[in-house]
């Protein structure tokens, strides 16, 4: 074992002769590690995916919210027209100052906004995992103990009190008459 390679071997060869068949020491139940470390290479990094620039709203969260169209807003009844070419310019006026103003907003706001809904969801996942369901398991822990106590006490004392009243009422009968 001088670390030469032998004719016919390549350095491949040599490398994956290494890799036990029956997995790495660390991930001793891995029988194919070779498989899984191009698996590995293969997987997306969530940070690094492309996004959509075509369908920007893929899980439909604004379907109800945005959808204002020039029709929805103004509205002309039967009868009471105004002259085509203003009828059109207004659409144009409507349809462009909505599109540059969000475009103009966007860019002026949008990437401080990104900045500050990362952070806030950032803390919020921070203290849901470090703290909020910590706090829970403990408090179901130790409601645990409670419970078996309470529970004991409850058919210790309370079913056996409980039976036999309901037992001294089970004749009580009520009969109504009306009298007329």
């Amino acid at each position: 074992m001088t670390g030469e390679l032998k004719d016919g071997d390549t350095e491949e060869e040599i490398l994956h002769s290494f890799i036990r068949k029956q997995g790495n020491i660390y991930k001793p139940n891995n029988k194919d590690m070779e498989n899984e470390s191009l698996n590995e290479k293969a997987m997306d990094d969530v940070h690094t995916k492309e996004i959509d620039l075509v369908n920007r709203d893929p899980k439909h969260i604004n379907d109800d919210v945005v959808k204002v169209d020039f029709e929805d807003i103004i509205a002309e009844p039967a009868g009471t027209y105004s002259f085509d070419g203003v009828w059109k310019a207004s659409f144009t006026t409507f349809t462009v100052t909505k599109y540059w103003c969000y475009r103009l907003l966007t860019a002026l706001v949008g990437i401080p906004l990104a900045l500050i809904w990362g952070i806030f969801f950032a803390i919020l996942s921070f203290v849901h995992i470090w703290a909020v369901v910590p706090c829970v398991k403990s408090y179901l822990i130790e409601t645990h103990c409670i419970s078996r106590v309470y529970s004991i006490f409850v058919h210790t004392f309370c079913d056996p009190l409980f039976e036999a009243m309901g037992k001294c009422f089970s004749n009580i009968r009520v009969s109504t008459t009306k009298k007329v």
